[in-house]
């Protein structure tokens, strides 16, 4: 791994807490804007600058990228955000209830991300990569960090350790109740740097759609860039490092909206045609290889034995795809089907329970979450996990620690 200290863009203290936003991809356009109501110095403004104009402009119209170019120059001009005397390195730690995970802020070089130094697990879509490749070119700036785990190294551990010893540059919780502390590396980078040429993978945990857009800017402004030497600001982008043993993978749940034309008594026939299956009394699975779904007011057990396969296709997300969406509801491709829909972790079970007794779906999924380990054999073999296999959290905060370009 090749990572370097830069001079971040960055709140002043007293700043931090209001201007700090969730990623960009995690809200939508009226939830981001309902968050940053009322406050002029959320990042969103910068990172969804289509909440400050009317719902009649398009997201991807040119006033919108011309709208984050302003909000970012006004943070600046109005001294909520100032940048870095020198290059630095920081530590960013997170805490959510008992979780905790720590992080390294660096930047990260764009040929590790296309040699696969830097390894993904994911498919991107091209309409939200040209929107973050436009963004942050019109920004010049990395505006959020990309996610990134590498398997635990007892030295970056001591290092990082060391620095939290020290006085944080930002201390707070946000709404969501998710402390955030980050604290600036004191001293020489190259220990940090030299120790991270140890490291001989990371991957994207979260965040693919920006660790391409981030290449895709790099590599526009290389062929732009006539004297172009390597060292350039733009070969680089913003990422937080994680060792991996402190990451935790939320369950991503599923619902569909129908039967596929069955009764529930024939559905449930044929689900246990496929799987053992029982009466259940919770709704959490209790380990690996077992589903809970959720039919008719009740909650159902659905288990089967360890089989071979590629890493893939062991996934429970897969085997609940391959032997009971696909071919009983007919869900034959979860990336495009209308019929089903995803519930991210942090919502809980009793989401599925309100919208299968609502009537809104017909049926629900609960899901063992994958594993970091998982995630990573997965990214190792070069393929492609299922979509919406993962969800990480805590989330990142945006605008705390801003890469620019040049």
């Amino acid at each position: 791994m090749r990572i370097k200290p830069f001079a971040a863009v960055r709140p002043v203290a007293e700043k931090a807490a209001a201007l700090a936003a969730v990623p960009y991809d995690v809200v939508d356009t009226a939830e981001a804007r309902a968050l940053a109501a009322g406050n002029p110095d959320s990042f969103l403004h910068v990172s969804r600058p289509e909440i400050d104009l009317p719902d009649s402009v398009d997201i991807h119209d040119d006033a919108v990228y011309a709208q984050g170019v302003r909000a970012f120059r006004d943070l600046q001009t109005r001294g909520v955000l100032l940048r870095e005397a020198g290059e630095r390195l920081y530590v960013y730690r997170q805490v959510m209830g008992t979780h905790s995970q720590t992080g390294v802020v660096a930047c990260c070089q764009i040929d590790d991300y296309a040699a696969d130094v830097i390894r993904k697990h994911e498919k991107t879509r091209k309409d939200k990569e040209d929107d973050r490749t436009r963004h942050c070119l019109e920004l010049n700036a990395n505006s959020g960090p990309v996610f990134l785990t590498y398997r635990d190294r007892a030295e970056l551990d001591a290092r990082v350790a060391q620095t939290q010893a020290g006085a944080p540059l930002y201390d707070f919780t946000a709404a969501d109740g998710v402390r955030h502390t980050v604290w600036r590396v004191e001293g020489e980078a190259a220990p940090w740097v030299e120790a991270f040429r140890q490291v001989p993978l990371a991957y994207v945990a979260d965040g693919h759609h920006r660790a391409a857009a981030a290449f895709r800017a790099g590599g526009q402004r290389r062929a732009a860039n006539p004297a172009h030497t390597g060292e350039e600001e733009y070969n680089w982008f913003l990422a937080v490092l994680f060792p991996a043993s402190q990451l935790r993978i939320l369950p991503y749940n599923r619902c569909v909206a129908d039967l596929n034309g069955l009764t529930p008594e024939a559905f449930l026939e044929r689900v246990r045609a496929r799987f053992q299956t029982r009466l259940a009394e919770g709704a959490e699975p209790s380990g690996p290889r077992e589903v809970r779904m959720y039919l008719g007011g009740a909650w159902y057990r659905l288990a089967w034995e360890a089989f071979e396969a590629d890493p893939v296709g062991r996934l429970d997300v897969s085997v609940l795809q391959d032997w009971l969406l696909a071919p009983v509801l007919g869900v034959d491709d979860p990336r495009t089907s209308a019929r089903i829909s995803f519930v991210g972790g942090i919502r809980g079970t009793a989401e599925l329970v309100r919208r299968v007794d609502s009537g809104r779906d017909a049926v629900a999924f609960s899901m063992y979450p994958t594993t970091v380990e998982q995630m990573m054999d997965i990214a190792d073999a070069g393929q492609i996990m299922p979509p919406k296999s993962t969800w990480f959290e805590p989330k990142l905060r945006s605008g705390l620690l801003v890469h620019t370009l040049d």
